[in-house]
């Protein structure tokens, strides 16, 4: 927790902290004005997503708000905690903001709303999630070496790699229903965000996992800072994802699964033992 000159020029720093600084402020007031406490917020989609919608604006609530803000004022005070902080978040936000705008029913004549008065706060936390990942990516500790067991290693590679390719079948299941059939479980009620989910996670999220697993077979050490981001955005988003599971599960929600909970929970459970895993794995090195 001292102090860390190594954190770009002047600027950059008291800029990016106040971006991280705004953004943790407008993820506090968009979860309070949503479906969460006030309704102030609704979204253009069927009534029943808003299980969803709940869930996810409790982790932004209680905890990207708060990594998000301490990343900020920690960088003001140049601690090399902010670097760290400060990574963790912006894949999750710019998924976040995503699905929050182009994720919803605009063009349906089914469904009412106003979410579209907040644009301009779900734009300044995209912008502010893609400054904060360059700036971060530049000023990020790169004087690590990595000491994995090849065992270790291997078993952990191989139950990241199973799950990931278990939850890349139960989207694949789902899209192919659609082709065959035209519809699926919950496709009917929200398809735009339907495509959105299964767009990203099998086009981003699950690459981005086997990609990690890649890396720390044939570039552990100079990928250290990519795995940091990669791994930061891999547990707040399965939080969310679990999240929102739960708070669907506690209101019965009809589109519930509870095989698609047990699955999250345990990918759940292997991203965060991979994250202290490749943690312990790294040393600052020597010299």
């Amino acid at each position: 927790m001292t102090k860390d000159n190594t954190f770009g020029n002047e600027f950059e720093r008291i800029l990016v902290g106040l971006l991280a600084v705004v953004s943790g402020l407008l993820l506090i007031y968009l979860a309070l004005q949503g479906p969460l406490l006030l309704g102030a917020i609704r979204y253009k989609s069927a009534a029943v997503i808003n299980n969803q919608i709940i869930g996810q604006d409790v982790v932004n609530l209680f905890l990207l708000s708060l990594i998000s803000l301490a990343g900020g004022i920690t960088l003001w005070l140049r601690k090399p905690i902010a670097k760290y902080l400060l990574i963790i978040t912006p894949l999750y936000l710019i998924y976040f903001v995503l699905s929050y705008t182009i994720g919803w029913e605009w063009s349906s004549p089914a469904y009412t709303g106003n979410s579209e008065k907040y644009f301009f706060h779900f734009l300044f936390i995209l912008v502010a999630a893609l400054l904060v990942m360059i700036y971060s990516l530049s000023v990020f500790p790169r004087d690590r070496v990595a000491r994995f067991n090849k065992k270790g290693l291997a078993v952990y590679s191989s139950l990241l790699v199973f799950f990931l390719l278990v939850f890349a079948a139960m989207w694949m299941k789902e899209v192919f229903e659609v082709m065959a059939r035209g519809t699926t479980r919950g496709y009917d009620i929200a398809p735009t965000a339907f495509w959105l989910v299964r767009v990203f996670d099998l086009g981003f999220t699950i690459p981005l996992g086997l990609l990690s697993v890649y890396l720390l077979w044939t570039r552990p050490a100079s990928s250290f800072p990519i795995q940091f981001m990669f791994y930061g955005f891999f547990t707040t988003m399965i939080v969310a994802v679990n999240a929102m599971g739960i708070i669907m599960w506690l209101k019965n929600d009809p589109t519930f699964l509870m095989r698609d909970l047990a699955v999250f929970l345990i990918l759940g459970a292997i991203v965060f033992a991979g994250f202290f895993y490749i943690l312990r794995n790294f040393k600052k090195a020597e010299g």
